[in-house]
């Protein structure tokens, strides 16, 4: 019997849609069959329903309390029923880190057009395009970006990387994402993240669909600290959404995908394995709407620093600098006075990805186009086009709504490299540097500005 069963309706949520829990890393509970959720231990001598208990780990058990992450699963099967012998497949565009071709030259400043639709069907799996990766996935250290072109829902096939976390920005399309903790739908405008280890199958809802993946590989995902920003802006957590506990009952030739250490395996069972009836604990995917970020910038002069704009953040080992950040710039009022508006002129230690959204980013007001993405390295300089730099330097200095508009940055401290698919087959523009040729030398050595 196939049953997809949601929340039981005695269940209390104070969100609007009683689909989803609200807060981010909280210690959630959920049950779709009244009293499958033992109360005061987590692993009964018999489990109700007949269910097995099983907790999935997202931290080592001995993690400081604040950074410890895990979550009781009562199923219907226990994991080890949901795995067979391995057997190594080919996913030739999903690439790991260290991918480091000799024929590529990553040094650069970098744009691409959106990656095309083809009539080619694909999946969650087979439409995976790694654009860059950075560190090493054996050592689990760095990230890779993706972008993702998907056209069919995933049939009695589910996936999950033993390698990272996922965060999944979508820009085109619908998806959902059936997980072993529940459901998530997704579209523009939000994002999702999917933890290490969690079994889904993704199925869309409206396509084709397209958009951006940052793959992490360290330590996960935390929202950054607001130092003297105080409790409230950026992401609230509030507004973070994990789904309600939803499972399958269904006997079904299935294949599951595997991505580990960068290799990908499949192994065949005979039912679903999104099997659990109820759960606990604070590692579970959620999702967010990125409309909800609430900006903060400066009111008097000056542009902040980029980091202001963090949406969420994974540390590295060196207090201070990420191994990714997820930054978003949306709408937002510009106020400043007597002040350059738009990003200044700068080269960094981070590399940064970034992808649009909609829209026009104030900075490039040509050629970086909705599905576009750019990659600026580390260490190389980057800054407005001459069209940016001149209209920022002669408008009028009066508040300016930044309307219709919202890019994202995946940035991290390592170099990212280039895949063969980014250098060779994604639409790569290959006069985005000469954009900067028509700056001119201004300096005449006389006092004032022109």
């Amino acid at each position: 019997m196939d049953q997809q069963i949601q929340a039981n309706t005695t269940m209390k949520h104070v969100q609007p849609d009683s689909n989803y829990m609200s807060g981010f890393g909280n210690d959630f509970e959920t049950e779709a069959l009244p009293g499958a959720l033992p109360q005061g231990m987590n692993s009964p001598q018999k489990c109700n329903y007949g269910l097995y208990a099983e907790q999935l780990s997202g931290t080592a058990f001995t993690a400081p309390r604040g950074q410890n992450e895990r979550t009781w699963c009562y199923r219907i099967r226990p994991s080890v029923k949901h795995t067979g012998r391995f057997a190594k497949i080919d996913v030739p565009y999903w690439k790991s880190a260290p991918c480091v071709d000799p024929d590529v030259i990553s040094l650069g400043q970098y744009r691409w057009d959106p990656v095309p639709h083809s009539d080619a069907p694909l999946t969650w799996i087979s439409g995976m395009r790694t654009m860059t990766t950075a560190g090493d996935v054996n050592t689990q250290v760095g990230m890779a970006t993706h972008i993702y072109l998907v056209t069919e829902s995933m049939q009695d096939e589910y996936f999950f990387s033993a390698d990272s976390e996922l965060l999944v920005v979508p820009q085109e399309g619908r998806l959902r994402f059936s997980t072993e903790l529940g459901v998530i739908d997704v579209e523009p405008k939000e994002i999702a993240m999917l933890p290490r280890g969690l079994v889904y199958r993704v199925e869309v809802l409206e396509g084709p669909a397209r958009g951006f993946v940052c793959e992490n590989y360290g330590q996960k995902f935390d929202l950054p600290g607001r130092g003297p920003i105080g409790a409230n802006c950026l992401a609230n957590p509030r507004d973070f959404k994990t789904p309600v506990a939803a499972y399958e009952d269904r006997d079904a030739s299935s294949r599951v995908v595997i991505k580990w250490c960068g290799q990908f395996h499949e192994t065949f069972i005979d039912h679903s394995p999104l099997d659990v009836v109820a759960w606990h604990g604070n590692y579970a995917p959620f999702k967010y709407d990125l409309r909800t970020f609430s900006p903060v910038g400066a009111v008097l002069f000056d542009h902040p620093d980029p980091s202001i704009f963090t949406v969420l953040t994974a540390p590295s080992g060196v207090p201070g600098t990420a191994n990714i950040d997820f930054v978003l710039f949306r709408e937002r009022w510009m106020v400043a006075e007597n002040t350059f508006r738009p990003p200044w002129y700068h080269k960094n230690i981070m590399s940064e990805l970034m992808g649009n959204i909609y829209g026009i980013y104030d900075a490039k007001p040509e050629g970086f186009i909705p599905g576009g993405t750019s990659l600026h390295n580390m260490m190389l300089p980057h800054g407005p086009d001459r069209d940016a730099f001149e209209g920022a330097s002669n408008e009028l200095m009066q508040p300016h709504f930044l309307d219709n508009t919202m890019s994202f940055m995946f940035e991290t401290r390592f170099p990212q490299h280039l895949t063969p698919f980014a250098a060779t087959e994604a639409p790569l523009q290959d006069n985005y540097v000469d954009c900067w040729d028509a700056l001119e030398k201004k300096f005449d050595g006389t006092p004032g500005t022109k």
